[in-house]
C-alpha cells in the first residue's frame, strides 16, 4: 500500500502559527501595485479599550474571508490593517483602572496614562488577529492618534470651517455628566428601567388645580408651561390659564397643543428646560425662557433651591418626600420607563447647554439618501436600517467634546478677531499652543476641546485611498471597494463616513457595504462580564486552532443574523478539520497524474456533484456570506465525498486507476480552494506539501460537469447495504449477496468492489 505525502496522523494546529510567518515572508498581502482598479477594504480599525472576546475575533475573520476570496477570484486587493485609539472608551478605562478623574489631574499626564494603556490593549488585538491569520498588510499599519492621521482629520475640518459648514453654537445637548461631555444623538443609547411616576397636584391661579404626571420632578424649577391636547375636553375650560409650580411657586400658562398625549399619565404635561428632546424642541418653538438646573457634573445648581449640591437622583427622591409632606402627590405608579444613557459610560444623559462646534448635516440629508441608493448592501435589508437612521436626524452634528484624548479643535481665538483656523497639513496640539492670527498678528490661544471621535473615524474610507497623500493611487482605489462592519454602527460609523465623505469629494465613499449581526452565546445573550458569559478567544484557539474559530463563525448563520458561539460548536469545527484532512491523507498517497482521456461513471458522477457545491458556494462567496460555502462544502466533504465517492473508487486507487486517481485530486483541489477563503491554514497546509506554493496565490475553482447522475438512488443503495450488514452482524468487508438496481448500473463495478458484492 503508498505511503501519504502526509505524515502526520492528525492535524496539527502548531502549524498554523509556521504557515502565518510563512505568509509574512512571502508578503502575499502588500498593496498591489499593478495598473487598474485596486479592490480597497475600508477594515474596521478596531478599538483597544479592553481585552478582545470572541465577537471581534468572529467579525474579523470573516471580513478576512472576503478579502481572501476576492485575491482568489484574482482582484487586486488591499486589506490595511487600523487602529482607532481616539475617544471616550480608553479614557474610561484609564479612569477606572487607575482611579482617577480626567478632569483632576494634569493633561500631558492623562494623556501618557492613555497611550500606555492603548498600546497594551493593541497587543493583545494584534496577537489575536496573527492567530486567525488576518490577511492584512501587517507592513503599513495605521493608528487614528498617529500625528499623521490627527493632521488629516485637522485638514478636513479646516476645509469645512471655511466653507461654512462648521460653525460654534449654544444650545442644549446630550450631555453625558460622568463622562462631561457633549454626545452626539447617535453615541445614545436607552436601557429600560422601573420609574416612579409621580401624580403632582398644581394649583391654578385662580382656584382649582391640574394633576401632572411626571418621572422628572426634580426639574419642577425648570417648568416654564403645562401642554394639554386641544381635543382633550378634560382641560377645554384651562386653555390659557395659569397654574403655580409646586415647591418654587412660580406661576406657567396652560397650553393647548398637540404635543400632549391625552393618553399618557393625566393627559397633562409639563415642559421643563430640559428633560428630553421634545422639552428642547417645544422651549424653540414656543420661545420659552429656559431656567438650566443641572450642573455639568450631574448636580443641582443653586436655582434648584435648596436641593442644590444634590445628584440629579437624590434631588428627585427628596422632592417627591417634599410634595408628599405638603399635600401635593395624588398618587405614585410604577412604570417601566426608557432612559437615554450614554454608549459608553452608561451613564444616563442630561440636557445641558454649553457653547459647541456644530457640523451641518441637516441640509444633506436627502443627498445622503441618493448616495445609499448607489451601494450595494450585504445583506440587503441592512440598508433600511440606515435609511431609518438618516430620515431621523433633525439637528446638526455637535462635533467638539470637551475630553482630552483625541485629535484637538484646531481652532484659534485672537482678542481682536476672534475665532480662525490656521492652514491646513501640520498637526496642531492646539489646547497647549498659541499662533500669530494672521490678520493682525497678536499671538491667539488654541481651542482647548477635541473632536468627536468619529471625525477621525469617519474619513478612515480617504485616509485608506489616500486621499490628499497619493493621487495616482486615489484615482485607482476610491471609491473604496468596501465597507464592512457591525449593524451596532450603521448609524455612526457608516452614516458619518457617507455625510463626511461626500462633504468632501461630492461621491459616494463606497461601492459595496457589508453589514454582520452580533457574535452572542450560546443561548443568545449578549457577551457581558455582569452575565459572566464572555467567551475569550485566545484558550479556544491554542486548544482548536485559528481555523476551528473561523470556521465554526462562517457556518453558524446567515449573513447579518446573530452568531452563537460555544467552546462545544468549535470542537465540532475542529472534527470538520480533522475529516478534511483525513481525506487529504488519503488522496496524498497517490501521485498526481493527468487528465485521462476518458472518465469513468463514477468519477464523472462525483464532478458532477462538485459541480452544483461550487456554483452554490460561489453564489454565497459573491455575496460574501460564508455560511453557504461553509455550510456547502463541509456537507459535500462528510456526507458524499468521503463515506461514499472514496470509498466506492479505493480498489481503483489503489490499483493506480487514472480515472479515480485525476479525479480525487481534483476534487481535494477544489474542496480546498473553497475552504480556502474560511479556513486558511489547513488549506494551505495541505496545498503546500502536497501541491507546491500557496494555495491562496489560486483562482476559485470552475465546475468541471454538468451532468445528471442518480445521486440519491447511490447514496440509497449504499446506506440500505451498510444497514443490512450492521442488522446481521456482519463487518463491511464480508461479501453480500445484493442485486444492483438497473439505474445504478453503470457504476456497478465501483458498487461491487466497495461492498464485496455476489450477484
Amino acid at each position: 500500500m503508498p505511503e501519504p505525502k502526509l505524515k502526520e496522523k492528525r492535524w496539527n494546529r502548531e502549524h498554523e502559527k509556521e504557515i502565518f510567518q510563512r505568509w509574512k515572508k512571502m508578503n502575499l498581502y502588500a498593496k498591489p501595485t499593478s495598473k487598474g482598479r485596486i479592490f480597497v477594504i475600508d477594515t474596521p480599525p478596531p478599538y483597544p479599550s479592553g481585552r478582545w472576546h470572541m465577537g471581534g475575533a468572529i467579525h474579523y475573520s470573516q471580513i478576512d474571508m472576503i478579502a481572501r476570496f476576492l485575491r482568489m477570484k484574482g482582484k487586486p486587493v488591499w486589506f490595511p490593517l487600523g487602529i482607532d485609539r481616539n475617544g471616550l472608551p480608553i479614557e474610561n478605562r484609564v479612569e477606572k483602572d487607575y482611579n482617577i478623574r480626567a478632569h483632576e489631574v494634569p493633561r500631558e499626564k492623562f494623556l501618557d496614562l492613555c497611550r500606555k494603556k492603548l498600546d497594551e490593549y493593541e497587543k493583545n488585538i494584534l496577537s489575536i488577529m496573527e492567530m486567525l491569520g488576518l490577511s492584512v498588510d501587517w507592513r503599513e499599519p495605521y493608528r487614528t492618534d498617529s500625528e499623521e492621521y490627527r493632521a488629516l482629520t485637522q485638514a478636513t475640518f479646516i476645509e469645512l470651517w471655511r466653507r461654512g459648514l462648521i460653525y460654534e453654537a449654544e444650545r442644549p445637548n446630550n450631555w453625558c455628566p460622568g463622562c462631561r461631555t457633549t454626545l452626539a444623538d447617535a453615541e445614545i443609547e436607552y436601557k429600560t428601567e422601573k420609574t416612579k411616576l409621580v401624580y403632582i397636584r398644581f394649583p391654578l391661579a385662580d382656584g382649582g388645580e391640574i394633576v401632572i404626571a411626571t418621572t422628572r420632578p426634580e426639574l419642577l424649577g425648570a417648568c416654564r408651561a403645562i401642554l394639554v391636547h386641544p381635543a382633550d375636553h378634560r382641560y377645554k375650560k384651562l386653555h390659557g390659564k395659569k397654574a403655580v409650580v409646586p415647591i418654587y411657586g412660580h406661576e406657567v400658562e396652560i397650553i393647548a397643543h398637540k404635543e400632549a398625549d391625552p393618553e399618557f399619565g393625566t393627559g397633562a404635561m409639563m415642559v421643563c428646560s430640559f428633560g428630553d428632546q421634545t422639552d428642547i424642541r417645544l422651549f424653540r418653538e414656543l420661545k420659552l425662557k429656559p431656567t438650566i438646573l443641572i450642573n455639568p457634573d450631574g448636580t443641582m445648581n443653586s436655582k434648584a433651591g435648596k436641593y442644590a449640591g444634590l445628584k440629579v437622583k437624590e434631588a428627585r427622591e427628596r422632592i417627591v418626600k417634599d410634595l408628599e409632606k405638603e399635600g401635593f402627590v395624588e398618587k405614585i405608579e410604577i412604570i417601566d420607563h426608557k432612559v437615554p444613557i450614554c454608549w459608553r459610560s452608561k451613564d444616563e444623559i442630561e440636557f445641558i447647554a454649553l457653547p459647541e462646534l456644530y457640523l451641518k448635516q441637516e441640509k444633506f440629508v436627502e443627498e445622503i439618501k441618493k448616495i445609499v441608493d448607489e451601494m450595494e448592501f450585504h445583506p440587503p435589508w441592512m440598508k433600511q436600517l440606515l435609511v431609518d437612521w438618516i430620515e431621523s436626524i433633525k439637528q446638526d452634528w455637535p462635533i467638539s467634546r470637551r475630553r482630552f484624548y483625541g485629535t484637538p479643535v484646531p481652532v484659534f481665538y485672537c482678542p481682536e478677531h476672534g475665532a480662525w483656523v490656521p492652514e491646513p497639513g501640520p498637526y496642531y496640539e492646539s489646547w497647549k499652543m498659541e499662533l500669530p492670527c494672521p490678520k493682525c498678528g497678536k499671538l491667539s490661544r488654541g481651542d482647548e476641546r477635541v473632536l468627536d471621535t468619529w471625525m477621525d473615524s469617519s474619513i478612515s474610507p480617504l485616509w485608506v485611498s489616500h486621499w490628499r497623500r497619493d493621487e495616482k493611487f486615489f484615482s485607482r482605489a476610491f471609491p473604496v471597494f468596501l465597507r464592512p462592519q457591525g449593524k451596532d454602527i450603521i448609524r455612526t460609523w457608516l452614516y458619518y463616513s457617507l455625510l463626511r465623505v461626500y462633504q468632501l469629494t461630492g461621491e459616494k465613499a463606497f461601492e459595496h457595504v457589508w453589514i454582520s449581526g452580533h457574535v452572542v452565546d450560546a443561548e443568545g445573550r449578549k457577551m457581558s462580564k455582569s452575565l459572566g458569559n464572555v467567551i475569550y478567544p485566545e484558550p479556544l484557539i491554542e486548544k482548536y486552532g485559528g481555523d476551528a474559530v473561523r470556521f465554526q463563525g462562517a457556518a453558524e448563520a446567515r449573513l447579518g443574523s446573530d452568531i452563537r458561539v460555544s467552546e462545544e460548536k468549535i470542537a465540532g469545527a475542529s472534527k470538520f478539520i480533522q475529516k478534511l484532512y483525513n481525506v487529504a491523507r488519503f488522496v496524498s498517497m497517490f501521485e498526481p497524474v493527468e487528465k485521462p482521456q476518458k472518465l469513468k461513471p463514477t468519477d464523472r458522477w462525483i464532478l458532477s456533484e462538485l459541480g452544483k457545491v461550487i456554483e452554490k458556494a460561489m453564489k454565497g462567496y459573491e455575496n460574501f456570506d460564508f455560511f453557504i460555502p461553509a455550510n456547502e462544502v463541509r456537507n459535500f466533504v462528510w456526507d458524499l465525498f468521503a463515506p461514499h465517492y472514496i470509498e466506492m473508487v479505493k480498489h481503483r486507487a489503489y490499483e493506480g486507476d487514472e480515472s479515480a486517481v485525476w479525479t480525487l485530486h481534483e476534487v481535494l483541489k477544489a474542496v480546498l480552494k473553497l475552504l480556502a477563503p474560511i479556513t486558511p491554514f489547513v488549506t494551505d497546509y495541505i496545498w503546500h506539501e502536497l501541491y507546491g506554493g500557496s494555495i491562496h496565490e489560486q483562482l476559485m475553482p470552475e465546475p468541471l460537469l454538468k451532468e445528471k447522475h442518480p445521486t440519491q438512488a447511490i447514496v440509497s443503495f449504499n446506506e440500505e447495504v451498510w444497514r443490512e450488514k450492521k442488522e446481521r452482524g456482519m463487518s463491511l468487508k464480508e461479501p453480500i449477496k445484493k442485486k444492483i438496481p438497473d439505474e445504478l448500473k453503470p457504476y456497478q463495478e465501483d458498487l461491487v468492489a466497495m461492498h464485496n458484492i455476489q450477484q
